[in-house]
């Protein structure tokens, strides 16, 4: 027995714990900086969008030309969020590098021209598919490249909203609904944290969220945290299900495939134009940011649902997760009006607790909240987040998701899948 196999012999661990910090290290290099152009392209997007709103008018055509470009040339990465997550149920063959400059200039696009959509889809199919390149590089096994799939969407998440440990959370806990993935906790948060150190290195920043005041906890104050929490798991599904109920109407009722972002973006545009507000598409952080200083009205988190839902229900590309926090976070501003909770407390409930209902990612959520607003939080958001959690049933955004465990508010045997 040679020298080199002894040493592995005796220290397995080791080599092991060595192999994975590098490859994880490199993904997070990788997919931090991707995150890092993605981030300035979008900011490009936004404020060109912002100063010149006679482009808005060109949205249809940019639809049009996204959908071409991924019929023609994308179809098969054109599934994002859900081909990692299969690929990571079930390893097929390599997710193409591709998916990562059709996805990016299909996101910039959809800003730039006036869609409502997010971040998040795109930096974690940036850096999936990005991870996954290395599964070819090294030789890696079918269970190896599970982990660096689950690492690559830990580096996307945590890099592009600047929650590294969230990022990490996410990555285990977004696969299966009700299981976590113990086995690629180290190689997703040592991607994740990487990537949000090269997201900054490139001196990138994030948007800062502040709740100046949090209550004692008390039992009246819990109970009404449960109380917004229902309503955020409420709402969570009515966002998804309209969204992919737009899509699926879209899909049945329009055979040609690019011409479904044509007419979407087409619907969009007029309602800008018949509204004169662009309140309702791109990210909207400023929208996000007034709902943790004064109240909103209702119609503020309906619309921005209807905006979003025909957005990405006609194909346009970009993430559900920024438009998610638009939506909770002006609900909760508006339910300070009747909970007798602070108004940013609410909004920042609101900001995660949808989305976690949505994701069916409530530990991700929570830890996000206290990476945004910090700890004092904690309690509060816990229970929104969980309790919108349980309240949005086996329904979410992420279609691939698997049911490992049932939610016990919730159960039913037909809809539970292996794993």
């Amino acid at each position: 027995m040679s020298g080199n196999a002894k040493l592995f012999k005796n220290f397995p661990t080791l080599f092991i714990s060595i192999k994975w910090v590098l490859l994880a290290c490199l993904i997070g290099v990788f997919a931090g900086s991707a995150s890092a152009l993605f981030l300035v392209s979008l900011d490009w997007a936004t404020q060109f969008r912002e100063s010149h709103h006679w482009i808005i008018a060109l949205l249809p055509v940019a639809g049009f030309v996204i959908g071409c470009m991924y019929h023609y040339l994308g179809k098969d990465v054109e599934a994002g969020n859900n081909l990692l997550l299969e690929n990571i149920h079930q390893p097929a063959t390599i997710i193409p590098l591709k998916m990562a400059p059709f996805v990016l200039i299909g996101t910039v696009a959809t800003h730039l021209f006036g869609g409502s959509a997010g971040r998040e889809g795109t930096a974690l199919q940036m850096g999936g598919s990005i991870a996954d390149q290395f599964t070819r590089i090294f030789k890696l096994n079918s269970n190896d490249r599970k982990l660096v799939i689950i690492a690559g969407i830990a580096a996307g998440f945590g890099s592009v909203f600047g929650t590294p440990l969230a990022g990490a959370i996410f990555g285990i806990e977004v696969l299966v609904i009700g299981r976590l993935r113990y086995d690629a906790l180290v190689p997703a948060l040592i991607a994740s944290v990487v990537a949000d150190m090269m997201t900054r290195a490139w001196q990138v920043g994030h948007t800062h969220y502040q709740i100046p005041f949090v209550p004692e906890i008390s039992l009246v104050h819990i109970l009404y945290a449960v109380l917004a929490g229902c309503i955020f798991g409420i709402c969570s599904v009515a966002f998804s299900s309209l969204t992919h109920y737009i899509g699926s109407i879209f899909k049945s009722k329009v055979r040609f495939a690019p011409l479904r972002p044509l007419i979407g973006g087409s619907l969009v545009a007029l309602a800008v134009f018949g509204m004169d507000t662009t309140r309702y598409i791109g990210l909207g952080i400023p929208v996000i940011l007034q709902s943790f200083s004064e109240q909103l009205p209702a119609h503020d988190f309906v619309l921005k649902i209807l905006f979003t839902a025909v957005t990405l229900g006609a194909a346009f590309k970009g993430g559900e997760v920024t438009p998610l926090f638009f939506i909770g976070a002006t609900l909760g501003s508006f339910l300070s009006t009747f909970i007798p909770l602070p108004t940013a407390l609410l909004a920042g409930m609101g900001f995660v607790a949808v989305f976690a209902g949505a994701a069916n990612t409530p530990l991700a959520c929570t830890i996000m909240a206290i990476e945004l607003f910090g700890s004092s939080c904690g309690i509060y958001v816990a229970l929104a987040c969980i309790t919108a959690y349980f309240f949005s049933g086996h329904r979410g955004i992420y279609t691939a998701q698997r049911i490992g465990r049932p939610k016990p508010l919730s159960y039913d045997w037909r809809a539970r899948k292996s794993f």
